[in-house]
């Protein structure tokens, strides 16, 4: 990982067309402008890792449901 102290105004060049921008910093933020071409992806990592998350929750919810709907299957072929 490469770790670079910039001051706001600063840029930093990534490959030929991707710049980061110090847009501000203010007590413990520090605001960046990322400019890129339109067919590269730029996402904030906890968020995606917050939908990967909550997706991950949600198959395991499912597969509960599938679990409970299989034992009821099982209790009304037992009741025949």
């Amino acid at each position: 990982m490469l770790v670079l102290s910039r001051k706001e105004g600063d840029q930093i060049l990534i490959g030929e067309d991707i710049i980061i921008k110090v847009i501000s910093i203010e007590k413990d933020c520090v605001k960046l402008g990322i400019d890129a071409p339109k067919n590269v992806k730029v996402l904030r990592y906890e968020l995606l890792q917050e939908v990967k998350n909550e997706n991950v929750e949600a198959l395991q919810g499912k597969e509960r449901f599938i679990r409970i709907k299989d034992l009821k299957g099982l209790f009304k072929d037992g009741e025949r």
